[in-house]
This record gives C-alpha cells, structure tokens and sequence, in this order.
C-alpha cells in the first residue's frame, strides 16, 4: 500500500485541461532509488495510472501538472507565484497515506475525498494513446 498526492483542484481550474506527469518513488526514507517520471497524461489518466500502482506498491505517486512554460521568464514567474502562495497559505495535506484500510487520501475523477477507494481500473493503451494525441494537439495549437 502506497501513497497518493495531488492538487486539490475547482472544478473550474484551467489546471486541469493542462498535460499531467506522474512521480513515482520511494515512500520511505530508508529505500533509494532515484524517482521514474512518466507522462504526460491526462489529469484523469494520470490519476488512474497512479492509483493501480500505488494500491499494491509500497511506493509514493505524485501527480501534478506539466507547464508548457515556453520561456525562461514565464518560468521564473510561475516559481514567483509558487513562493507567494507558499507565504500565504501553507499547503494543506490530508492523509495520503494507505493503510490497511485500504486506499485514503485519494481523489475521485470528480476530485472528491473518500476514506476508502478500491483500485483504479487502469486507462487502457488505446485510451492513453487518444489523450496523448489530444494533448499533443493542445501543445501544438
């Protein structure tokens, strides 16, 4: 049983439409391996994809979004941002761990809390493909 982190986001956020990426390590400091990356997906693939890694995995996920910042600058001001939100609101964690309860901590596809949620069924290939290509037409337009 792993653990499971992301952006509490509105319905409404822009955020959400943006490519996704998913970290996978280690959940405990006394394991050490450098982190795989994988993306980008869509927010609810991503979210899946983790999710069915995690359940069975004593590993951490974590799922957030991917800027297609296209210049140094916007960079800088998204870190800028980042700063200011950190200085106003520190982050809010819930329980992202699992336990022997089962999955907690996770967010449905409609980015509701539940206590217990079974595993994900994965996105199919086929269906991470037709997101990739919708992703791919969103970065190109």
């Amino acid at each position: 049983m792993g653990a499971l982190v992301t952006l509490d986001l509105p319905d409404d956020s822009p955020t959400l439409d943006l490519p996704w990426i998913i970290t996978f390590g280690p959940l405990s400091d006394d394991d050490e391996w450098e982190p795989v990356v994988c993306g980008p997906y869509e927010r609810q693939h991503a979210l899946a994809l983790a999710e069915s890694v995690v359940a069975d995995e004593q590993l951490m996920a974590v799922v957030e979004p991917l800027l297609p910042s296209t210049a140094a600058t916007e960079i800088r001001d998204e870190i800028e941002k980042a700063r200011r939100l950190a200085e106003e609101e520190p982050p809010q964690l819930g329980d992202e761990s699992f336990g022997d309860a089962g999955l907690s901590g996770l967010l449905d596809e409609d980015g509701h809390d539940h206590d217990h949620l079974e595993a994900a069924e994965p996105p199919t290939s086929a269906e991470i493909k037709a997101g990739m290509r919708r992703i791919a037409a969103k970065l190109s337009a």
